[in-house]
């Protein structure tokens, strides 16, 4: 997507976005039936009572307030409870969730419309034509309240819970591994791993920190411009130190269009879900890892997040197999993500975190060894290899040799199935 698009997702998944966007709106439509009015008197059997509305609006701004105030009570409690069984990291999903962002926005635009209505009915702003398409607006009101408010009673019972978080964090991973899997390289042309740097000028960003997004489509249009080359060396999620270059360019680039190229990646203090799908799979790890802490002691969880692993791997490698190698923006060269990068930011925390505990360690030698037996083999060399760490982990620390055993013997089918794949 354009950098302007990207600018206002992100804006439109602020909680505060939503809420203003409600409000205004519910303040228009408590205003605008002032203006029927000067449409004409309406028929004496349809004509509507200033009483029987205000009772109504009097009702809602007093119940929305304290509704908004208890929701609010209840979702600061969910994020700390989150927070604490599970990672940090998770809760910018949750604020950025859309019922939890619509309950509150409806709410809170309850309460003001209320408020408006009751102004504009004291002070005599409405007509019968006014007070008419206000009643209509409340009754309408009324029913929005109650189907948000089932969905949010509903959606309450889950909110904060360890499996909510662990699929709250799945479907954000998978949807980012869903565009990348569209466009691999970001759309442009792959870079070769084994060609080494480009013989170019580098270009540097003294901003320290991630890269959340990078536009493909600026960097094409001035490359294209100026006849240019650009090898990038970062993708979304790489850390940026202001020392290692963003990007290498060859061709007849001066200071304007270097600029210009360095302003097309945006460097922020935290990663991003959208365009970085190893984000998600640290998130994960960090969730079991917490889970196998002495504080904690759950390895249930991390069986769980090991399971949702290895579905998020089996996708990834099911659309790697799918690509068409489509090229969007030739004169762009981007490296592609590397398996084994994902395999440790996704594994490697596990194993080394859950080696005291042999369930642990064979679930995740049977998940390495169902990765070595997916159709294509291209995961079989890194599975073998994270396998083999696995397996080093636990016979390090297991003190039964019974459990070192277990997880051995299927650690050695992970290794003759990577074989018999490289053989194939």
């Amino acid at each position: 997507m354009s950098k302007w698009r990207w600018i206002l997702q992100q804006y439109g998944q602020r909680l505060w976005v939503r809420v203003w966007f409600f409000c205004l709106a519910a303040v228009g439509v408590a205003l605008c039936g002032a203006m029927v009015d000067k449409a004409g008197s309406l028929p004496r059997f349809i004509q509507v009572e200033a009483e029987a509305v205000s009772g109504i609006l009097d009702i809602l701004a007093s119940s929305m307030l304290a509704v908004t105030t208890f929701s609010l009570s209840i979702m600061v409690s969910a994020y700390s409870a989150a927070a604490s069984s599970t990672t940090p990291r998770a809760n910018k999903l949750m604020l950025r969730d859309n019922t939890s962002q619509n309950a509150l926005s409806v709410f809170i635009g309850a309460f003001l419309f209320s408020l408006a209505g009751i102004i504009g009915l004291s002070s005599g702003l409405y007509g019968g034509g006014g007070r008419l398409v206000l009643f209509l607006a409340t009754l309408g009101v009324v029913v929005l309240i109650v189907v948000v408010l089932i969905g949010w009673i509903n959606y309450l019972s889950r909110l904060g819970r360890v499996g909510e978080t662990i699929d709250l964090v799945e479907r954000a991973t998978a949807g980012a591994m869903r565009a990348r899997g569209l466009a691999p390289c970001l759309g442009g042309c792959p870079m070769d791993a084994e060609a080494g740097l480009p013989h170019g000028k580098p270009l540097l960003s003294p901003a320290i920190g991630y890269i959340q997004y990078i536009d493909m489509a600026g960097l094409s249009r001035i490359a294209e411009d100026r006849k240019l080359d650009v090898h990038l060396q970062v993708l979304p999620g790489h850390f940026n130190d202001s020392v290692q270059p963003l990007m290498h360019v060859t061709g007849n680039a001066d200071e304007e269009a270097c600029a210009a190229l360095i302003a097309a990646v945006t460097i922020g203090d935290e990663r991003s879900f959208d365009q970085d799908p190893r984000f998600g799979l640290v998130v994960l790890s960090e969730i079991a890892c917490r889970a196998l802490s002495p504080a904690v002691n759950d390895p249930g969880t991390a069986i769980d997040v090991i399971g949702t692993g290895l579905r998020l791997m089996g996708q990834w490698l099911d659309m790697d197999r799918a690509q068409d190698g489509k090229v969007e923006f030739p004169r762009v060269h981007v490296p592609a993500l590397r398996l084994c990068d994902m395999f440790e930011d996704l594994f490697w925390g596990i194993a080394r975190d859950g080696a005291l505990n042999v369930a642990i360690g064979v679930r995740l030698q049977k998940a390495f060894l169902a990765l070595a037996q997916m159709e294509g083999g291209k995961a079989a060399q890194e599975a073998a290899l994270l396998s083999r760490i696995a397996c080093q982990f636990s016979d390090a620390a297991l003190v039964i040799e019974a459990d070192r055993k277990r997880v051995g013997e299927i650690a050695a089918e992970v290794q003759v199935a990577a074989e018999g794949k490289a053989v194939a």
